[in-house]
């Protein structure tokens, strides 16, 4: 194996790359973008529910009663009706998510100590954030009622009860963007390095440089290396690159250590370099090319590694399948080192078997591309 063949290449490899102007902002900028706006998007938290009121009783009971719903922050008012049957209207042309429907006389079982019910009315087209909103209700409806049975008991309680003090560790506030945005760091990655390896080495097929390269005493390893390389190097910016975006722009800080982050990537980037090297030598053109990465390597990874869905909730067969998907590791790895602050103690088992995937996917993409160069 010879140095300066693979420096030579590598010369060549990255002066394409520093060329092609329309490729550089898709590799360095095009992340950032993506991060920034799946960022933002990628976010389940509930606020601002918009909600139709239909206060049959207004007291001052009731009065009270809607603030504990305006004041939590997840509720606004958007329409208020005296009519009933109105309701429909609004939840099915989507001005509102709820109804809440206060009945006559509410404020007068409250002062006599009466059991009072309201009405709940909720779009359950999307039931995640159907039983999302529930849980909200539920949570200001058991808050109203134990303030009601404080005011009426003068503070003091006849029987005991059981108090819940609830403390929620490595996400405080509970936002779903601090643990959405390290998964589409994943993300791009996987899609960037995938699909430039494979693309920039369907692109030299096409044009015919690639046949120049194979007749040059080079030999297949050092072509493969000089490839792999320059993608590798690309690979690690951007890794820098979207974690000081989402350090800097999202405020979510890394709580372990920075260099594991990147080595145990690393092992990330054997399996995404080793899958587009697969896919360039099965493909073409760069069209096909990107087809196939996008359609039947990326999509079953983002479906099946617990990107999207739990695998929890998945069926049996589809839990076993995710167990040969590398990206299901490296979520768990870059999840609790950013989040968690946890080390390899913890890690080690996800590293290793990150590590072995790569490896297999790498080296099995090798031999294949090997045996289309000779």
């Amino acid at each position: 194996m010879s140095i300066q063949r693979i420096v030579a290449l590598l010369k060549k490899e990255f002066g394409q790359l520093v060329k092609d102007r329309k490729l550089l902002p898709i590799v360095f900028l095009a992340p950032v973008i993506q991060l920034t706006l799946l960022g933002f998007a990628a976010s389940l938290d509930l606020k601002n529910v918009s909600m139709v009121l239909c206060d049959l009783d207004k007291t001052a009971t009731s009065r009270s009663f809607i603030q504990s719903f305006t004041n939590s922050g997840y509720f606004t008012v958007e329409y208020a009706t005296d009519d009933y049957g109105t309701i429909q209207e609004y939840l099915d042309d989507n001005k509102a998510s709820m109804a809440l429907v206060i009945p006559q006389k509410f404020g007068d079982k409250v002062l006599r100590k009466e059991p009072a019910t309201v009405q709940i009315l909720l779009d359950g087209s999307d039931g995640s954030t159907a039983a999302m909103t529930m849980g909200y209700v539920n949570q200001i409806i058991v808050r109203s009622s134990t303030q009601i049975l404080t005011e009426v008991l003068g503070g003091k309680f006849p029987v005991g009860r059981v108090d819940a003090e609830t403390r929620a560790w490595y996400n405080p506030s509970l936002k779903s963007r601090n643990f959405m945005v390290p998964g589409v760091l994943v993300l791009i990655l996987l899609i960037t390095t995938t699909n430039l390896t494979a693309m920039a080495i369907v692109k030299e097929k096409e044009i015919g440089t690639l046949e120049q390269i194979m007749v040059t005493p080079i030999k297949p390893s050092e072509l493969i290396l000089g490839k792999l390389i320059p993608f590798t190097i690309v690979g690690f910016t951007n890794v820098a690159v979207v974690i000081s975006v989402m350090v800097f722009g999202f405020d979510i800080p890394i709580k372990g250590s920075v260099l594991l982050l990147f080595v145990l990537s690393g092992f990330f980037l054997l399996t995404s370099l080793g899958v587009g090297l697969f896919v360039s030598t099965i493909s073409r053109t760069q069209q096909q090319a990107m087809m196939t990465a996008i359609f039947f390597m990326m999509m079953p990874m983002m479906y099946i590694s617990g990107f999207v869905f739990p695998i929890e909730n998945m069926p049996k067969l589809l839990q076993y399948l995710s167990l040969a998907i590398p990206m299901r590791y490296y979520l768990v790895i870059i999840r609790s080192i950013i989040l968690k602050g946890v080390g390899l103690s913890t890690l080690w088992l996800e590293a290793v078997m990150l590590l072995f995937m790569g490896v297999c996917i790498l080296v099995a993409s090798v031999l294949r591309f090997r045996k289309k160069v000779d």
